[in-house]
Order: C-alpha cells, then structure tokens, then sequence
C-alpha cells in the first residue's frame, strides 16, 4: 500500500544533570502561547514547569501530558542525593487535585504541544532556548496504526475535560447550538 504518509512521533529527552533553574523554557513557552502570540508572559500558561530544589541544587523540567479525570491513588517516594520526593512533584498529569498546567482563566488543561503551529518551528521553543542542552528535540518514526487513535484520544481529553469543568448537560447544548450555526 504504497503512499501512505508516515507518522512522526516527536518528543522531548530531559538531561536532569545539565539544568540549572533558570526557566528560560517556562518563559517561552508562556510567550508563545499567549493570546494574541508572544504579548505577554505568564508562566501560568506554560506548558513546561522546572521544579525547584534550591537547597539542593536540584531542578527537574516537567512538560504536561495527559489529562487524568481522578487524582493519583498510588503516592511513591523517590529518593534524589538524600531528600525525598512524592511521586507527584514529577508527574506532568494534568488532575484535580493541583492547579499545575491548567489555564489560569478558565481551568482547562494545558497540554504540551511541541509548539505546533504554522509554521511549526523546526524545534519547540522550549528545546531551542535551552542553551545548557538540558532539552533536546528528537523525531522518530511510529509504529504504523497511531495516528487516528492519537488524535481520538486527544478529542477524548478536550471533551473530558469540559465535561469535568461545565458538566455533561451545558456540553451537550453548546454542541447542539454549534450544529444549529454550522461548520464555519
């Protein structure tokens, strides 16, 4: 079945031992996704979070991922140079239970899109103003099937989200008033 278009996974490798704190990539990514683009920072709205340890001079970049309807029922301990970390400290889920990548505005979840955009830079902004090389940017080849489940499963997230926010009922009449408008 000749011409039929390969799936690029890309994805973001983080070097723990080359980050510094300095939150250069929070701050892009914020600028990015500001509304009208590059306006405003507000690391609120960044898809990628560092945490900190400053006593121990430790700094881990988290980039959110997936939306997750309920909180955690598993809490593991990690144990870095001495000091204890909970398993959520870590975690890019996007959940109930912490406000970590969620819009400040309106609640929804914020998920890392590696800058997609058009044009979509050759780097996400994050990668390329992480001048320590903490962040680097790697594009592989998928397995072949994926991408019609991805983007199932992305459509799955927005409308469990909303359905979280806004309840299933106001769901369901903001569809119906957009099908009376039609497609635009």
């Amino acid at each position: 079945m000749g011409g039929a278009e390969k799936k690029t996974i890309r994805t973001i490798k983080v070097n723990l031992g080359l980050c510094n704190g300095c939150r250069a990539c929070e701050m892009a990514c914020a600028a990015f996704h500001a509304k009208p683009k590059y306006s405003s920072i507000n690391p609120a709205r960044s898809r990628i979070r560092v945490i900190t340890d400053e006593l121990n001079d430790e700094y881990v970049p988290i980039r959110s991922c997936d939306y997750a309807g309920a909180e955690c029922s598993g809490r593991r301990v990690y144990t870095i140079n001495g000091k204890e970390y909970s398993e959520c400290s870590f975690c890019g889920a996007i959940c109930p239970s912490r406000d970590l990548f969620k819009e400040p505005s309106s609640g929804l979840p914020l998920k890392c899109d590696l800058c997609e955009d058009s044009p979509r830079p050759l780097q996400p902004l994050c990668v390329q103003v992480c001048t320590l090389g903490a962040l680097t940017y790697e594009e592989k080849e998928a397995p072949e099937g994926d991408g019609e489940e991805t983007r199932r499963g992305e459509i799955d997230l927005g409308v469990m989200s909303l359905i979280d926010r806004y309840g299933l009922g106001s769901l369901l009449d903001a569809v119906a008033r957009a099908a009376k408008k039609g497609p635009r």
